[in-house]
């Protein structure tokens, strides 16, 4: 029987809070595939201070941790998995991959999320505002 080709992988949306966000050291919108604004959002959680980066962890309730949401090209996803250590010669357990419902533009939107293993954040300093840029 021959091999069936696979369906094309769909657009995903992505919720980046960090270093990823617009004007950012690694700002998502120079990356190729250029993903597409979707919109200002935000998610329920604590955001923490890494030096050059944070780390978020996500908790229902929590405060508001300010990001952006875009759609990307399924090809754009392994290069944000690198960025952020899950893919390479250098890959660690620092960060891990979730999707999340986010609010944003008023719909919720399914969005991949890389939250922080906590174990990373033991003593690091929150962002009691919740967003990096204004760290």
């Amino acid at each position: 029987m021959p091999d069936e080709p696979l369906p094309p992988r769909q657009a995903r949306c992505v919720f980046v809070y960090g270093t990823l966000r617009a004007g950012g050291a690694n700002d998502i919108r120079r990356l190729h595939p250029a993903p597409q604004w979707v919109g200002a959002a935000y998610v329920s959680g604590d955001l923490y201070h890494l030096g050059a980066y944070p780390g978020l962890l996500l908790r229902a309730g929590g405060p508001p941790v300010v990001g952006e949401v875009y759609q990307m090209d399924p090809a754009l996803e392994p290069v944000l998995d690198a960025i952020e250590g899950l893919l390479g010669p250098c890959a660690t357990d620092e960060y891990v991959k979730r999707e999340v419902a986010v609010p944003c533009n008023g719909a919720v939107v399914r969005c991949l999320v890389y939250e922080i293993n906590p174990r990373y954040v033991a003593n690091a300093a929150c962002i009691v505002r919740g967003d990096w840029m204004k760290a």
